[in-house]
Parts: structure tokens; C-alpha cells; sequence
């Protein structure tokens, strides 16, 4: 599956690794977890990893990502993991490589690489370059198996959700034979701040359903800036306190921005990513998001997806 891949490496002397905005466990396990794989195994060769700041997840080793001059992309090879669309890539320098490549367990949007491995069937793109370490032979380290390790259990919710298989589970087993420290792991990750749960208080209390039970939350610019947290934490942090009401299978989070209005959709039961697609995102079949213009944009969704689910009563 990861051959020409490979062969993109080997022939490079330069790697420049990107992965989506606004990251979450998956995007810099990924994006961490490869770079050192191709530290470790390929000293001769420059690798660096781009993008925005790692927020919630700053506590990852290696999180913190390179300053990286225009000119070193001439003859560069970039690869993007994590992504499905160009328009999510953070810096979207990559285009200026001399060769591109994309890994992403997402469903298929648009080619965006010279050579490209999507692959739906993992649980997350972790997986994925777990899965490329082991096919090709490479060595992984106690530090990128902790990065992908991260990853794997933030995209699978702790392996909760139905994307989790005996392939995660063979995968993960091939992580754990590195020696780090789970609760390190988990400490950051689940530990919170009274302050946060106080706002998770405050979301419950936001949730409204539509007339065909879906659930949904509507902050606006005002009330982010009350809050004083930061809007991947608003927006994705808090889809999921809608996600354990009983007789509630699809759920959606909106949060106003200078640039739109962050939509979060998940579902437990049906295939959510064509109304995201429909508004210019992406994603998974229970896991999408999209920004949309505005708040009757945002509306509008909704009422996509109230229609679709009364369809599916």
C-alpha cells in the first residue's frame, strides 16, 4: 500500500510534513509520530513538521512545530497527512514542493498529491502511519509510538467508537512494545480544569433539539469571547456533550468566528458526511465537520440534517 510512498522518501533529501488546521490527537500524532520515524530511521535527511499551534495538545513532545523558509520547499517532498481537502491543509506552502504526498484515512474528496494512500477503513490516521512503519520494514522509538499512540486513542474515543477493530487493536499492540507511559498520556487528555468543566456545565445547558431530534448548540461570537477559551475548544472540544443522550443519533455544534461559523456534526448511527460535503467539508461518515458563512447558513445545515434524519425514522 506504501510503496511509491517509500520510494518518494528515499529519493528526497528534504521531507516537510503537513496535516490539518486546528489539530487534534490524530493530525500531531501523525505529524510527530512520521517525523520521528524518519529521524530515526533516515539520519541523512532533513524533516521538519509546519503548521498552527498545537493548542489543548501543546503537551505532546515534539508539538512544537519548525520554522521552515520558503526556499527549502524548491526541492522538497511534502507530505500531508490527516487531511481530505486542500482547503483544511494548514500552510498551504506544500503546493510549491517538488514532489507531494498524502496519507488520510478520511473519505475521498479531491486529489490533492502526487502520489496519494487514502484508506477509510482505519480508525485513524494514526493507524495509518503505524501501519506504514510496520509494512515497510522502518523501526519505531518509545517517542513515535507515544505520538501515534495518542493519536489512535483520541480518534477511536479511547477505542469506543465503531471505527476500532482487531486492526486497531493489532496496531496499537505493536506500539505498546515501545517503553512510554500511558498515564502520562492520559492525564493530559482527559485530566480537566475546573474552569473547563464549568463550561462544559454551561454547554449542556445551551442544548436544543429540532423538531426531529436532532441536537444541537449555537454559540455566537459574544458569548466565545465570554467564555475566554479558545475556539478549537468551544467548537470540537464540546460536540460531544451531546454525544450519550438516549434516542439522539445525530448532533451538531456551531461556533461563530471572524471567518465563519466552525460546524461540528457527529452522528452514532448514520452517514452525516454528505451534508458536511454539501457546505464545503468533509470528514468521516459519523464524524464531519465544515465553516459555513454565516449563522442562516448554519441554519440551513441544521435543516438539512433534520430533514435527513426524519427521512431515516
Amino acid at each position: 500500500m506504501f510503496e511509491k510512498i517509500l520510494e518518494e522518501i528515499k529519493n528526497a533529501h528534504r521531507i516537510i510534513i503537513h496535516r490539518h488546521k486546528n489539530p487534534d490527537g490524530d493530525a500531531l500524532g501523525c505529524q510527530i509520530g512520521l517525523k520521528y520515524i524518519l529521524k530515526e530511521n533516515f539520519p541523512e535527511k532533513e524533516v521538519y513538521a509546519v503548521g498552527d499551534a498545537a493548542g489543548r495538545y501543546a503537551f505532546m513532545n515534539g508539538s512544537v512545530m519548525d520554522e521552515v523558509d520558503d526556499s527549502l520547499y524548491a526541492d522538497a517532498l511534502a507530505i500531508v497527512l490527516d487531511t481530505s481537502a486542500s482547503a483544511l491543509i494548514s500552510d498551504d506552502r506544500y503546493k510549491t514542493a517538488k514532489r507531494s504526498a498524502r496519507i488520510d484515512h478520511h473519505i475521498f474528496c479531491e486529489e490533492i498529491a502526487d502520489v496519494e494512500v487514502t484508506n477509510t477503513s482505519y480508525e485513524s490516521c494514526c493507524g495509518l502511519i503505524t501501519e506504514f512503519a510496520v509494512e515497510s520494514g522502518l523501526s519505531l522509538s518509545p517517542n513515535s509510538a507515544k505520538a501515534l499512540y495518542t493519536g489512535m486513542i483520541t480518534d477511536s474515543g479511547r477505542f469506543r467508537y465503531d471505527s476500532t477493530s482487531h486492526n486497531t487493536f493489532r496496531l496499537a499492540s505493536e506500539l505498546m512494545k515501545q517503553n512510554f507511559d500511558t498515564n502520562d498520556i492520559f492525564s493530559n487528555l482527559y485530566a480537566d480544569d475546573f474552569e473547563f468543566i464549568r463550561l462544559r456545565a454551561k454547554f449542556i445547558l445551551k442544548i436544543n433539539l429540532t423538531e426531529y431530534g436532532v441536537a444541537y448548540i449555537y454559540t455566537t461570537k459574544e458569548e466565545a469571547a465570554e467564555y475566554g477559551f479558545d475556539t478549537f475548544t468551544l467548537s470540537r472540544s464540546m460536540v460531544n456533550t451531546m454525544g450519550d443522550i438516549r434516542g439522539i443519533n445525530i448532533w451538531v455544534n456551531f461556533t461563530e468566528t471572524d471567518g465563519g461559523v466552525l460546524t461540528e456534526i457527529r452522528s452514532n448511527k448514520h452517514n452525516i458526511n454528505p451534508v458536511a460535503v454539501k457546505y464545503g467539508g468533509g470528514g468521516h461518515a459519523k464524524a464531519s465537520g465544515a465553516t459555513v458563512k454565516d449563522r442562516d447558513e448554519a441554519m440551513a445545515l441544521l435543516d438539512d440534517l433534520t430533514a435527513f434524519n426524519k427521512n431515516m425514522e
